[in-house]
């Protein structure tokens, strides 16, 4: 079910098939000179769309927004703080708990490090708090590195990251009217473990791999090999052990 679309009489229904829902998290955030502010959102929205078809789950709206580090420079991108966002996934736990839900999985499709950091810890305060609660965090390049473990050849561009080839081969299969042409192949050159002011000196063009390598149809196989290895996830997490 998608939460936003149903109404109450579906919602209340739904309970009857599935005690697990899918929080899908993005950002706002730039992705380089041809894809949109909300890549990220729309990555895990649309993979959370996908495992509602496999499983029987919830989908609840997503967040937009996330935090915001290494692109804070960059136009367009618009940041929470760690804090904020611990308390957002805390409180919508929380508050789906109430509802009857029982799994929670924090899909994110922004996978910055302080971000990550921030939803696994809102997690595992939500366990602290509600003993029959399971959760699991879900970021979109472990979920990636484990579907290329089965499928090697899917991408082309090692080390591929941020609006390189996977995210822009994404976006071209799922919002191909958002795509705007391509972009060439960067890399960014941050210092070792000295903090720098100016980012985006030091990552100018705002792309982390290559998205010249990207194609739909590529897209549309990695999103379907992710849905598939997330709903087997899902069956795992309705029955772990507590």
């Amino acid at each position: 079910m998608l939460v936003g679309e149903g109404t109450m009489p579906e919602f209340a229904g739904a309970l009857n098939q599935t005690r697990t829902v899918i929080l899908p998290f993005g950002a706002l955030e730039e992705h380089g000179p041809h894809l949109p502010l909300s890549t990220d959102t729309l990555h895990a929205e649309e993979l959370a769309r996908q495992v509602a078809q496999r499983v029987p789950i919830m989908v609840a709206p997503p967040i937009h927004y996330g935090v915001c580090r290494s692109t804070r420079e960059h136009p367009g991108t618009i940041s929470l703080s760690g804090d904020t966002l611990r308390a957002l996934a805390r409180d919508l736990g929380r508050d789906f708990y109430r509802q009857g839900l029982r799994q929670l999985i924090m899909l994110t499709g922004h996978c910055g490090g302080t971000h990550i950091a921030a939803l696994i810890e809102a997690g595992e305060a939500l366990m602290a708090e509600l003993a029959d609660l399971k959760v699991a965090v879900v970021n979109i390049i472990d979920l990636l590195l484990e579907v290329l473990k089965k499928n090697p050849g899917l991408v082309c561009t090692k080390g591929d990251s941020h609006a390189g080839e996977v995210e822009t081969a994404l976006m071209q299969a799922a919002y191909p009217h958002l795509v705007k042409g391509t972009a060439t192949e960067e890399w960014p050159h941050f210092p070792k473990f000295i903090l720098v002011r100016d980012k985006k000196s030091y990552w100018p063009g705002g792309v982390w791999g290559n998205p010249e390598l990207a194609t739909a149809e590529q897209g549309r196989q990695l999103l379907a090999h992710e849905a598939d290895y997330l709903a087997e996830l899902v069956k795992a997490l309705e029955t772990a052990s507590g």
